[in-house]
């Protein structure tokens, strides 16, 4: 029988993804959502949808009883899961197929030998695929693990057996890591997935992430649809996604794609999965990659495949679910051009990656043309809260090469307005850039070796402060020519000055913007831009490109956001400037001595109490925030003067925990 109304248990921007592909499909949808989630877009765009509960995901969306009733409230007689949440939960593919509801997805056998990580690593190893060195099986407490550890040799990875998304993982360089890192890696996993059990592996040092797509029917027929490079991740989550890869040849492809097949046809699955790959890249050969987890799901990333295939693989999964054959075969499968992804999460790469949460102030992606594509489930106005995955949307871009997705990217990224909170936009925009990058010499290690000091915005290309100080000059000299024809001034109307001097970071540049266009230290620059006072973008015009620029005033000047940097930029007018040298400068308070909670989040342990004497480095709080735990340690050594929060308090940004003497 065919389906002919889904329910999709998820949130967000897959939901959306999912509701849009059935209504192509004519096929209704039902959105389920929870208090959180009231007026999110995704519940909008649905045909119908029904409240499942309170903001925790534990107690909304991963209840299946909840998601069931719903399907016997509406009629829905297919669920669509999306990635997260319920999607690898064999009990709620069991209890939908005793329902008589279709699961858009594997079969519940599938879910169980893959979903599970040490029993998916057995059926690996049984089917003959490379495993990476670890211990499979229950691990009885921290002395179990530790003893495992030493054994394995570090560093080693802690992963919580039920998880996925870059939750409930921990790695340790050494036994002290151990110690501390393995019973919050139970917690997570018991959090976010109703799981505490966790397995240690072998850490490969300079690895790539690579995944093949497979997609089967209930017929026996298993594809692949190539490869995805995932090996741009921070804290082991995916932040640039791309296919193919540039590390994968041909035949390496092949021997990958075939492999992944016979793993799949060894369970009996069907439907669209994941085969994530450990890769060496220092192994020339083709050969040396090795099974690491089979995600029975959609994939956040599947995007880039569908473009550079031209398959919708929402619509081949609702097919393959309403029992139909695949219409290709894979002969048919071909590699067109290069896509990029991009991952704009609500977290803060100025101050150190912390969770960011809030209300999306503002929000204007890039237009959807020309090869770009955004995937988002949030709209202007919308909060993030945070009981989610802090992402906020999918950034996706095609070309013929490599190159052109990567610069469609960049000038894409200029073009994404988003106010309100903390978001990683001008990081994604440095990782374009760098060098490194484009020549696609990645590993899973690469933000942790080329930002070893965190981030502080991208390098400034050749050139770019000229074309700043240009930019900053001609808009303070619109800004002049407007304030002269404010009604009532003392003497008549005052003419804007020509001359400016602008100082971008250490450089200082003498600008003149006149009748016969603009100079800069005496050199001519080729420039047009569009300005009206109050204009928060602008896009600016010069000889060889094309300038997307966010501008915010600032006191003496700009703030101009641009090619994955802020520059505050100084602008004053010429015969003002000299004066700048006499101005005192403010030197900002000292707070190492105050343990200030980074972001948004519940207070989970407070190691330290009044009077205490603490070392530099010592762990002295945990932060739960987007379903991660997060330790503060000590800047410096000293003496708990006073403590200002106690565990299980949700605390504000910038809220004082202790104060040290």
């Amino acid at each position: 029988m065919a389906i002919t109304k889904i329910l999709i248990a998820n949130r967000g921007e897959i939901a959306c993804r999912v509701i849009r592909t059935a209504r192509k499909m004519g096929i209704a949808t039902v959105a389920v959502y929870s208090d959180a989630d009231a007026r999110a877009p995704h519940v909008l765009l649905a045909d119908e949808a029904v409240h499942i509960g309170p903001s925790p995901a534990a107690q909304s969306y991963l209840i299946a009883d909840k998601i069931i009733a719903a399907c016997k409230q509406t009629g829905a007689d297919a669920v669509h899961p999306g990635y997260g949440f319920l999607s690898e939960r064999e009990s709620f593919r069991k209890a939908l197929d005793a329902e008589g509801i279709a699961f858009v997805g594997p079969p519940a056998n599938a879910i169980a030998a893959m979903g599970d990580k040490i029993e998916s690593k057995k059926l690996a190893m049984e089917a003959g695929v490379n495993v990476v060195p670890g211990f499979v099986g229950v691990i009885d407490d921290t002395e179990h693990a530790v003893k495992i550890s030493n054994e394995i040799g570090y560093p080693v990875m802690m992963k919580a057996s039920a998880g996925g998304g870059g939750k409930g993982m921990r790695l340790a360089f050494n036994e002290t890591d151990v110690r501390e890192g393995f019973e919050a890696t139970k917690r997570e996993g018991l959090a976010s997935f109703g799981d505490d059990r966790v397995f240690i592996e072998k850490f490969i040092e300079s690895p790539r992430h690579i995944e093949i797509q497979i997609l089967g029917d209930q017929h026996g027929n298993i594809v692949y649809l190539n490869e995805r490079e995932c090996s741009i991740q921070r804290r082991h989550q995916k932040v640039v996604e791309e296919a193919p890869s540039p590390f994968v040849s041909p035949e390496m492809r092949k021997k990958m794609g075939e492999q992944c097949v016979a793993l799949a046809r060894a369970v009996g699955y069907f439907s669209a999965g994941t085969v994530e790959l450990i890769v060496s890249g220092a192994d020339t050969t083709g050969d040396g990659f090795y099974f690491l987890e089979m995600n029975t799901r959609l994939q956040v990333e599947h995007p880039v495949t569908e473009e550079i295939t031209g398959l919708d693989l929402v619509e081949q999964m609702i097919r393959v679910a309403n029992g139909e054959k695949l219409a290709f075969t894979q002969a048919d499968v071909k590699i067109n051009g290069w896509s990029v992804e991009n991952r704009v999460y609500a977290e803060d790469p100025y101050r150190g990656f912390l969770p960011s949460t809030g209300r999306l102030v503002r929000y204007g992606p890039p237009a959807s043309v020309d090869g770009v594509r955004v995937d988002d489930g949030v709209v202007e106005g919308g909060e993030v809260s945070m009981f989610y995955d802090p992402m906020i949307a999918k950034l996706i871009t095609h070309g013929a090469t490599r190159e052109e997705a990567i610069d469609k990217q960049i000038a894409a990224l200029d073009k994404f307005e988003l106010e309100g909170l903390g978001h990683n936009i001008d990081f994604l925009s440095a990782l374009m850039q760098h060098p490194r990058f484009r020549e696609g010499r990645l590993t899973t290690g690469f933000i942790a070796e080329e930002f070893p000091e965190g981030f502080h915005g991208a390098a400034m290309a050749p050139g770019l402060s000229v074309k700043l100080a240009a930019i900053a000059a001609s808009v303070a000299k619109l800004q002049a020519e407007r304030a002269r024809h404010i009604d009532g001034q003392l003497g008549g109307p005052l003419d804007a000055p020509k001359g400016w001097q602008t100082k971008v970071g250490d450089e200082v540049h003498d600008v003149v913007v006149d009748d016969d266009g603009v100079t800069v230290d005496g050199k001519s620059v080729q420039i047009s831009l569009d300005y009206i006072p109050g204009d928060r973008m602008v896009e600016v015009r010069f000889a060889d490109e094309v300038l997307t620029v966010r501008i915010a005033p600032v006191r003496s000047g700009w703030k101009l956001t641009t090619r994955g940097a802020i520059h505050t930029i100084r602008v004053l007018p010429a015969h003002v400037a000299p004066y700048a040298a006499h101005m005192i400068e403010k030197i900002p308070p000292d707070l190492s001595k105050f343990l200030i909670c980074p972001m948004p989040g519940l207070l989970v342990a407070l190691h330290v109490g009044e009077g205490d004497k603490v070392e530099a480095g010592q762990p002295l709080a945990v932060i739960e925030a987007m379903k991660m735990e997060n330790i503060l340690r000590a800047e410096k050594t000293g003496v708990v003067k006073s403590v200002n929060a106690a565990a299980g308090e949700s605390l504000a940004v910038d809220a004082i925990i202790l104060e040290l003497e």
